[in-house]
């Protein structure tokens, strides 16, 4: 991929970019490979587009009201990263639209060395028909602003967006805050992902690469199919994805510590039409106070990994993990506090082109 921001060191975060997208894709499995030891019979990766793939764009603003930056600090400068070539076409086309909106709504970019100012990011996410923008303020100060102008900017973006502004008052690099207010009728961004659609509420999770998210969650549900399950769990189930695809014809129940993604999951459900559960709560403290298990356990840890819940699915008795990481150390420190729970299949997805970062899923059978 061609990127004129990283040849002219204006940005570098994609550090695998001068590395041929082969190469880079070898070099995930290889990592994976070595995470995970023998043993494990190793599906094709997937691959992913080597542009266009991002669906969200998380853009610190800078520069001044008559001249936004949306993108990254230089120390304290403002770089522009509008024409980024990772993100999808429906992100790339609202970027100068959220621009030209900073000007006309008068919202001060916040001056990172002075302390001053309000706006700090522009969050914009793509579902491939809808758009949702979640801007991170330092206080309601614009909020009466925000609103007066934000018929037209719907009305050009598309009537389908939702749009929330995010209180985040304090001075650290913490991307967002516990308060959102929704300005939009509509509160959720409906998302097309694998065979189901999700819902997103603002302060959801969802993987930025929706394509490949898509054959992860179908891979799946066909590779739990191979199995004779019929319960489940889903533990760091987030907005539903797997617990939806895995649902059909079986009983899951969905563990998330987030009530929004909770919630972003039942309503998904409750418009597919399906019996999955889903409740709030803390994963390890859900497996240490049940007594039976199911006959499947889905894990889609943070990059930190599974911590106390390793030590108590391998005392559990579960017959069957499966285990989607994005991280391949924390993967085999969990691996290995889970000598009884053996990999047997696993599948590289590449959601990160031109990092290091992919999502490996991974069956374990005790």
């Amino acid at each position: 991929m061609q990127c004129d921001y990283y040849d002219a060191a204006l940005c570098r975060s994609c550090t695998l970019l001068e590395q041929p997208y082969d190469d880079q894709l070898a070099r995930k499995v290889a990592g994976a490979r070595a995470a995970l030891g023998e043993g494990v019979r190793w599906e094709l990766p997937v691959a992913s587009a080597e542009s266009g793939f991002r669906n969200k764009a998380k853009m610190v603003v800078a520069g001044t009201v008559e001249a936004p930056t949306l993108g990254i600090l230089d120390g304290a400068r403002g770089v522009d990263l509008r024409g980024c070539a990772l993100h999808t076409p429906g992100i790339t086309a609202a970027l100068p639209v959220l621009a030209a909106f900073v000007t006309e709504a008068s919202l001060t970019p916040y001056d990172v060395a002075t302390r001053r100012g309000e706006l700090k990011h522009v969050l914009v996410t793509d579902s491939g028909t809808a758009l949702m923008v979640r801007f991170v303020l330092r206080s309601t100060e614009a909020l009466a602003r925000i609103r007066k102008h934000l018929p037209p900017l719907v009305a050009e973006l598309g009537d389908r967006t939702v749009v929330s502004v995010n209180v985040q008052p304090e001075h650290k690099a913490v991307l967002e805050g516990e308060r959102e207010i929704v300005l939009t009728e509509a509160g959720t961004l409906r998302m097309p992902v694998g065979d189901v659609t999700l819902h997103l509420r603002p302060q959801s999770f969802f993987q930025t690469n929706t394509a490949v998210a898509g054959a992860l969650y179908r891979d799946a549900a066909a590779w739990v199919d191979e199995l004779a399950v019929r319960t489940a769990w889903d533990l760091y189930c987030g907005v539903g994805g797997f617990a939806l695809h895995l649902a059909p014809g079986r009983d899951v129940l969905g563990v998330e510590l987030s009530g929004e993604a909770v919630a972003s999951a039942l309503t998904s459900r409750d418009e597919l039409g399906l019996t999955a559960r889903f409740q709030a709560g803390d994963a390890a403290a859900f497996v240490r106070d049940v007594e039976a298990v199911p006959d499947l356990v889905v894990v889609n840890p943070p990059r930190r990994g599974l911590g106390e819940l390793a030590g108590l699915l391998e005392a559990s008795g579960v017959a069957h993990v499966l285990y989607s990481s994005c991280h391949v150390g924390s993967l085999g420190r969990d691996l290995r506090a889970m000598p009884s729970l053996r990999p047997v299949k696993a599948r590289v997805y590449d959601m990160f082109p031109h990092t290091e970062h992919h999502e490996t899923l991974v069956m374990l059978q005790r």
